[in-house]
């Protein structure tokens, strides 16, 4: 075999092995967006689901219905997603400020790689502090108005754990959406979300 043919032989195997990453890729990345689909359609242990579709029905095109859109109809079934990656993109919002403003931050920034892991575990800390406080509030807010069967301690402590659970595997999805798939994971959930409102939204 000639050298010429050797060349395109090379080039034909590597661009086989970048089809076949290629494929693999965007397969994990369907599979992570089905596993997330799936997710928004589990409700929360506890929630009676008249009393939820009575207040979305209520409240029509307001913020409820909002929230809603982003988050895939995951508010609509108050599933453990619910929370989605709002508290994520809250504490990437001010690591962001804070690398800004803080020397400390700052210093970590100009360390490079082993600087973007600091940020990033700090931004995971932060994540979980404000799904926390935010999960919290829900499961009151959810036990206040009536939405549970049995808004005890019990329902409280489930409903707040569940939801801070699913924030914190939303996160973790988006972080192997960007590490094994294509693109940015936070952004491509998001997108999801929003596609798959469009046909009832579209119908309304």
């Amino acid at each position: 075999m000639s050298r010429n043919q050797e060349d395109i032989a090379n080039q034909l195997a590597g661009n086989q092995a970048g089809v076949a990453e290629l494929r693999s890729r965007l397969l994990f990345v369907l599979f992570a967006l089905l596993v997330y689909r799936i997710g928004t359609h589990i409700p929360v242990p506890g929630i009676d689901p008249g009393q939820l579709q009575a207040l979305f029905n209520q409240n029509q095109g307001g913020i409820l219905e909002l929230f809603n859109m982003f988050s895939g109809g995951a508010w609509e079934r108050m599933s453990i997603l619910a929370l989605g990656v709002i508290p994520y993109i809250t504490a990437s919002i001010i690591m962001n400020l804070l690398t800004m403003m803080w020397p400390q931050f700052q210093q970590w920034r100009k360390e490079g790689e082993a600087g973007r892991r600091k940020i990033t575990k700090a931004t995971r800390y932060l994540t979980l502090a404000i799904a926390l406080i935010q999960g919290s509030s829900l499961a009151v807010t959810l036990g206040n108005q009536g939405l549970a069967f049995d808004p005890g301690t019990s329902f409280l402590f489930v409903a707040a754990l569940t939801l801070v659970t699913g924030s914190i595997f939303m996160m973790w999805l988006g972080e192997q959406i960007t590490e094994r798939g294509v693109g940015n994971g936070i952004s491509l959930l998001i997108f999801s979300g929003i596609v798959s409102g469009f046909p009832s939204a579209i119908g309304q």
